[in-house]
């Protein structure tokens, strides 16, 4: 399901998570992995056909702690086999336009019937209603039209995507927080429900103190900042020598810290720069005036600057300098795994950390398929005598 929120919970109140999503998609598994890190098994099942995937970057990252099986809903043999495991299962995740599900008999309403304790979450571009609702949305198109873009990138730039998929990560966890909650409300009624959740729905919320403030002023947003604060000085990344440094000017005794960590203790008292309202005023004068001093070092030597002052500070670091950072890599934060056919595998680990459960990734990516046979046998009771009938008609590979 869904980028982190890897309550330990989930693996007591869920045996099987089914993600019904097609095998060349990769939205679908992205909003998925916190889940497969929490849960007891996780179930990747392609919908049309048999494809097959290499083990790409992006499905080593989002795939592990899942079991795949390989099942095709063209076949009625197959649905028939989806139809058992919901029986079985506490969740379903699907991410498929409105309606799709229907003709395969994978519906809420026909799944509802067939276990009234499945808690089925639909994730989509514009939700289940309104007038976007069958339309195809992916996260950069929900980025722009639903208003993250226009507020992202350089001052006097155009509008630019974040560099992750970030409406697909907070739409997933939107939707764990969800199923949790509704695991929560079966506990006391008995039944699961539907869980309608939209990109663009998940979008809107997360404009959070800019849409507050737009809707109460009743005025526009401030626009595009780049890495800058729209009403404090100095809060932004600068240039070194080698790099960029950001620094958090966050009050006046916080720029006092870097007026005389930069030596230029005489900007605490100069009327243009004392308190942050002139600061603001003075925007573009004091920033070109930091930047002339932190571009005579580099980041490295600045960190060494600022350490210990009481600032917060940070350098602008790439990913490969992100995933060796000490702090990082001391969090436990990268683990390497076996692979059965790629070899040693670093993933990116768990965020949370907890006092009593231990979340962690626990197998590696499957292949496609992989565990068509322990599903069918242990899941569902099958024998080698039905599981090759399956496969013989294509039902399942």
């Amino acid at each position: 399901m869904v980028f982190p929120i890897r309550t330990w919970s989930l693996a007591g109140a869920s045996r099987v998570i089914i993600r019904a999503n097609g095998p060349a998609s990769i939205l679908g598994a992205v909003r998925r992995r916190g889940f497969a890190d929490v849960a007891a098994d996780d179930m990747s099942l392609p919908l049309k056909g048999f494809k097959v995937l290499d083990m790409t970057r992006v499905l080593a990252g989002v795939n592990r702690n899942k079991k795949s099986l390989g099942l095709s809903f063209q076949h009625k043999s197959g649905v028939e086999v989806l139809h058992k495991l919901a029986q079985e299962s506490d969740i379903l995740v699907e991410n498929y336009l409105p309606g799709t599900l229907k003709k395969y008999g994978m519906d809420f309403e026909t799944l509802h019937k067939i276990n009234p304790r499945l808690i089925y979450a639909s994730i989509t571009g514009y939700g289940q209603t309104g007038p976007y609702s069958n339309r195809a949305g992916y996260d950069v198109m929900v980025e722009a039209e639903m208003g993250l873009m226009h507020i992202t990138g350089s001052r006097d730039g155009p509008p630019v995507k974040v560099g992750v998929a970030v409406t697909d990560l907070t739409t997933g966890l939107y939707t764990s927080n969800s199923i949790m909650a509704a695991i929560i409300a079966r506990s006391r009624t008995g039944r699961g429900q539907h869980i309608d959740v939209a990109l663009s729905d998940c979008q809107v919320a997360t404009l959070a103190n800019i849409a507050s403030s737009c809707l109460i002023s009743g005025g526009k947003d401030e626009g595009r900042w780049g890495t800058a604060h729209p009403s404090i000085v100095p809060y932004r990344s600068y240039r070194t020598k080698d790099g960029d440094i950001l620094l958090g000017g966050g009050n006046d005794r916080l720029f006092g810290i870097i007026c005389d960590r930069i030596k230029r203790p005489d900007w605490k008292t100069d009327p243009k720069y004392s308190v942050n309202a002139q600061r603001v005023a003075n925007r573009v004068e004091l920033d070109n005036s930091i930047e002339t001093i932190t571009q005579t070092r580099t980041t490295q030597e600045w960190l060494e600057v600022f350490e210990g002052s009481g600032l917060p500070y940070s350098a602008v670091n790439d990913v490969q300098g992100t995933l060796s950072h000490k702090h990082v890599l001391a969090r436990n934060m990268v683990k390497e795994m076996d692979h059965e056919w790629c070899g040693p595998m670093k993933m990116v680990n768990t965020p949370v950390k907890y006092s009593e459960s231990k979340p962690s990734i626990r197998t590696v990516p499957p292949m496609l398929g992989q565990h068509t046979d322990e599903v069918l046998r242990e899941i569902l009771g099958l024998g080698e005598t039905e599981i090759n009938a399956l496969k013989a008609e294509g039902a399942v590979r």
